[in-house]
């Protein structure tokens, strides 16, 4: 049934462009521009978002809508949405390039975003976040729901730029917490800017920070319990280090740690990693005992 549905679901859409494509030309520019809109309003945002996101049907629905009024910034930037999921940059950029130029306030910061995350490329992703500051003085954008500050932390962490990354997952937390309070900040932002300490060698700044993810994460985090071990290892404190590794694969297993749809996480952590860490402690603790 479902199957028949999306069948004639697809039918439809392309009767409802065969019907009305002869009478296009027939329209002012004005009119075009109308009822590009109408076509995204009415039918691809009430049918198409969701599971049929990025389908052919879809994909077919958005040609016609930008063939009305190429400046229709939001068929434009979901059509890209299609060829980033497949795997396709060549498709994509062109594109999203496209809904930037027509509505840079939006757009650009979220191709920040996803320079960040599909891409990895790193300096494109923070010039785009640097150039939201300018055309949004009067407040932070906050693609996929965090401050471009908080993606300015995670790219510089990617380029190990330790002190820009610092600098900016510190910006993002103590805006929050000036706006709301401590408890509105994503347990994220306080892991981030852990790992961050870890990895520029400064231990008691990243141990504050591990164990104030751990806070916010009410004691239920793989990556938190992995650096916690780390930070324990670097102290020499093997025992208390075993307990926080065991701790990580349990929670692993249950499926507390950080993943993300599509794309790898910055600093993915992966069973290997923990087995690894597991075994060494092993190794150490059986020799300090002999």
């Amino acid at each position: 049934m479902e199957q028949l549905q999306k069948y004639f679901l697809s039918i439809s859409v392309l009767l409802l462009i065969c019907s009305c494509g002869n009478s296009y030309n027939d329209l002012s520019s004005l009119e075009r521009k109308q009822k590009s809109m109408e076509l995204f309003q009415k039918e691809f945002v009430k049918d198409h978002h969701g599971p049929l996101q990025g389908s052919p049907e879809s994909m077919t629905l958005l040609d016609e809508i930008i063939e009305l009024d190429s400046t229709n910034c939001d068929a434009l930037r979901e059509l890209s949405v299609a060829y980033l999921k497949r795997g396709l940059p060549h498709e994509w950029k062109p594109r999203f390039d496209k809904a930037v130029e027509c509505n840079p306030k939006i757009w650009q910061p979220w191709r920040g975003y996803l320079y960040l995350w599909f891409y990895r490329d790193y300096k494109k992703a923070i010039a785009d976040f640097d150039a939201s500051d300018t055309l949004t003085p009067d407040f932070i954008d906050a693609p996929q729901g965090h401050s471009v500050d908080y993606w300015r932390g995670v790219a510089y962490l990617g380029l190990k730029d330790y002190q820009s990354s610092a600098h900016y997952f510190n910006k993002h937390i103590a805006k929050v917490t000036e706006d709301s309070s401590e408890d509105w900040v994503e347990p994220n932002a306080f892991l981030y800017l852990g790992i961050v300490y870890y990895e520029n060698s400064e231990m008691e700044k990243s141990e504050f920070y591990i164990d104030k993810a751990l806070q916010y994460y009410n004691g239920i985090s793989a990556d938190s319990h992995y650096y916690k071990a780390l930070l324990q290892v670097s102290k020499e404190e093997h025992d208390k280090a075993m307990i926080s590794i065991e701790t990580a694969i349990q929670n692993y297993n249950d499926g507390y740690y950080c993943q993300r749809d599509y794309v790898e996480e910055i600093r993915q952590i992966y069973p290997e990693q923990l087995k690894e860490l597991k075994d060494t402690l092993l190794i150490q603790i059986s020799e300090k005992k002999l």
